[in-house]
């Protein structure tokens, strides 16, 4: 719901959804295809200077949301660290029966060229959620031609979640209320409780919500106003100008070997 409200109140919130996403998912295309260290940290450099400046959020709120990536990140590279080898080698080695599990610096270097990269990708996702609300990325998706069939699934889907979420407060906070979750066992209890209820009444609104939709003459196709602004060549040039910074410093880093790739 904050994602949504900053993507609301931005001061870029009027401008084209088009060379927005042009501009995200251009970033991403270059952090992920070179994938290096050096145009991956100037990348997420970029993307959180323009997301703190230009989606009206403050640097607590764009850190909570990148603790969850973060974390994600951590669980799953963690793995990558241990390699096993016959005899001990690497920074760390540990025997385990007939093998040592080792640690090697270049799978340290790895690991962190990886976990750069991923929360630089995903830098350029937040702009792009952070500065466009979700209307417009519809749009951006019916223009490139998107089956309608996906495009109604997904509004439906992301109307839902604010519904379930808004359901699922209101019941535990009744539950809270009454003193359901005063131990580990009764808060279990009342979890269950909780999820039963909102799935049977998530079925009943949306029984409501079809009826609503036939009444209204719904012929499979959810139509809804379009409304944007058309990018100038000023915001055309400068996204093609930082573009073409970012591929030169790319190819910039592979090619002069600036740091390790």
């Amino acid at each position: 719901m904050i994602i949504d409200k900053l993507a609301y109140s931005s001061a870029i919130r009027s401008k084209s959804p088009f060379l927005k996403s042009g501009f995200a998912v251009g970033a991403l295309l270059i952090c992920v295809g070179f994938g290096a260290f050096l145009p991956s940290a100037v990348i997420l450099l970029t993307m959180m200077t323009l997301t703190l400046k230009l989606s009206r959020t403050n640097a607590k709120h764009y850190k909570n949301l990148m603790i969850a990536p973060f974390t994600f990140l951590l669980m799953g590279t963690a793995a990558l660290l241990f390699d096993v080898a016959k005899e001990p080698m690497g920074i760390v080695s540990f025997h385990l029966g007939s093998v040592y599990i080792v640690v090697l610096f270049e799978r340290i270097i790895y690991v962190l060229r990886l976990m750069l990269v991923s929360i630089s990708a995903v830098s350029c996702l937040y702009f792009l959620i952070l500065t466009t609300p979700i209307t417009d990325l519809f749009l951006v998706l019916r223009k490139l031609h998107c089956p309608n069939l996906i495009i109604e699934l997904m509004m439906m889907t992301y109307r839902y979640i604010f519904v379930l979420f808004e359901m699922a407060i209101a019941i535990s906070t009744a539950q809270s209320c009454r003193l359901s979750n005063i131990n580990a066992k009764s808060a279990i209890k009342a979890f269950g409780g909780m999820l039963s209820t909102v799935f049977f009444q998530a079925m009943q609104r949306a029984n409501f919500l079809f009826d609503a939709m036939e009444s209204r003459c719904y012929d499979g196709e959810l139509r809804v106003l379009e409304e944007y602004t058309k990018a100038t060549a000023s915001e055309k040039i400068t996204v093609l100008a930082t573009l073409a910074v970012l591929i030169a410093i790319a190819v910039a880093n592979v090619y002069f070997k600036i740091w390790i790739s």
